[in-house]
C-alpha cells in the first residue's frame, strides 16, 4: 500500500489521469489476488506457526479456532488498507479514518453481542473482527466506484499493468522488507529483556511498549502524510513546495513528540498502572518510560524523512538507513553492552540507540541525496 500510494499521489499531482486509472486498477487486481492468496496461505499455516511459536496446549486449540476465522476474512482488511491508500494518495484522508471508526465501533459492538448474549466465545471475537473488517472494505470500495475522479474504480477495467506493478513493487517492497525485520530485531530486544530473568522486568518492559505503540503514532502519521505531499508535488514538479512541506512535517512532528514525552515523563506510573498495578511492575515500566522519553523526539525524523524519501520514489535508502540503525547497529550495542553490564539499564537504552543513529544518518542522506531528482 506504502508503494501503490506513492505512485498513485505522484500521478494525481501530475494530473496524469490515464496512468492515474491504471495505477487504481493495478493496485485493487493485485489486492484482489492478494487477498485470495492470503486467505488460503494463513488458514494453512496458521497451525504450524502456532507450533513453532511454543504456544502451551492449553491455549491451541482457541488460538487454531481464532487465527482459522480470521485469516478467511483476512481480504477485507487487505482492501480497506489498498482502498484506504487510495483515497490519502488524492487527498482524502477523513473518509478512510470515518470508516475505521465505524469498523472499530462495530467490532466493539459485536463482540458484546458475540461473547456477552450469544456466548460464541473465542469464535465470537473472531467474526466480530471479520465483519467489522468486511464493512471498512466494502465502505472503501463503494466510496471509490461512486467518485467521479480518475482514482474511480470501475471493476471491469480490473487488469494488472506490469509496468505500474514494477513501480509499485520498487517503492513498496523495500518499505515492508524494512518494516518486518525491524520488528525482528524488536523480538530480539525482548529476548534480551526475558535474558535479565525477571517476570516484573518483563511485564514493565510490557507495559512500555504498549504505551511506546501510542507515542510513536504522531510521527508514523506525519510519515504518511508527508509521503503523500512529496509525490504529489513531486508530480507537479513543486520541488520547492515539497521542501516547505517536509520542514513543516518534522517541525510539526518533532513539536508533538516533545508534548507527548513531557506527558509520559508526568504521568509514567498511571500510564503504567492502566495495564499493571503490580508494585514491582510499575517500577519497571515507569524506569523504562523515563528511560526513553528524552530520545524520543527522534523517531519524528526518522518517520518523517523516511517517508518524504519514500515519496519521491527512494525506497531503497530509507529501507538500508533503518535496517542498519534498528537492526545491526541495536543488536552489535546489545551484544557488546550486556558483556559488560547485563540489567535493565542498558538493555533498555537498545531502542534510543537506534533511534539517534538513524535520525543522524537520515538527516544527513536527506541533505545530500538529490532526492527531489529522482522523479
Amino acid at each position: 500500500s506504502v508503494g501503490a500510494g506513492v505512485v498513485i499521489s505522484r500521478y494525481y499531482g501530475a494530473h496524469d489521469d490515464e496512468k492515474l486509472h491504471i495505477a487504481v486498477e493495478t493496485t485493487m487486481a493485485l489486492t484482489f489476488i492478494c487477498g485470495i492468496l492470503l486467505t488460503g496461505l494463513g488458514i494453512w499455516v496458521a497451525p504450524y506457526m502456532l507450533e513453532l511459536m511454543s504456544t502451551p496446549e492449553d491455549v491451541l486449540p482457541s488460538a487454531s479456532v481464532y487465527l482459522e476465522i480470521y485469516f478467511s476474512g483476512v481480504f477485507g482488511l487487505l482492501v480497506y488498507n489498498m482502498g484506504s491508500a487510495i483515497l490519502r494518495a488524492v487527498g482524502d484522508t477523513r473518509r478512510p479514518l470515518l470508516f475505521l471508526i465505524i469498523s472499530s465501533c462495530l467490532n466493539i459492538v459485536l463482540d458484546i453481542l458475540f461473547v456477552a448474549v450469544f456466548h460464541w466465545g473465542i469464535s465470537g471475537v473472531a467474526i466480530a473482527t471479520v465483519m467489522a473488517e468486511t464493512v471498512s472494505a466494502f465502505l472503501a470500495c463503494m466510496t471509490l466506484t461512486r467518485t467521479d475522479g480518475a482514482h474511480k474504480l470501475v471493476l471491469r477495467d480490473l487488469h494488472i499493468n506490469k509496468t505500474c506493478l514494477g513501480e509499485i513493487f520498487r517503492i513498496g517492497l523495500p518499505a515492508g522488507v524494512q518494516q518486518g525485520l525491524t520488528a525482528f530485531s524488536n523480538a530480539l530486544v525482548q529476548a534480551y529483556v526475558n535474558g535479565l530473568g525477571s517476570s516484573v522486568i518483563m511485564a514493565g518492559w510490557s507495559c512500555h511498549s504498549k504505551i511506546d505503540q501510542f507515542a510513536i503514532l504522531p510521527a508514523q502519521s506525519m510519515g504518511q502524510a508527508a509521503t503523500t505531499f512529496v509525490g504529489q508535488n513531486l508530480g507537479a514538479k513543486n520541488v520547492k513546495r515539497a521542501r516547505k512541506g517536509v520542514r513543516q512535517a518534522v517541525f510539526m512532528g518533532v513539536g508533538a513528540l516533545i508534548c507527548i514525552s513531557i506527558v509520559m515523563a508526568l504521568s509514567a506510573r498511571s500510564l503504567v498502572s492502566l495495564f499493571n498495578r503490580d508494585p514491582s511492575v510499575l517500577h519497571y515500566g515507569t524506569l523504562f518510560i523515563l528511560m526513553t522519553v528524552p530520545f524520543r523526539f527522534c523517531s519524528s525524523f526518522n518517520q518523517i524523512l523516511a517517508g518524504s524519501l519514500r515519496g519521491s520514489g527512494d525506497a531503497k535508502g530509507p529501507m538500508c538507513i533503518m535496517l542498519f540503525s534498528f537492526v545491526v547497529c541495536r543488536q552489535i550495542y546489545l551484544f557488546f553492552v550486556t558483556k559488560i553490564a547485563f540489567n535493565e539499564y542498558t538493555v533498555g537504552l537498545g531502542y534510543p540507540v537506534g533511534w539517534i543513529v538513524c535520525a543522524v544518518i537520515s538527516y544527513f542522506y536527506y541533505k545530500k541525496s538529490r532526492w527531489e531528482e529522482q522523479v
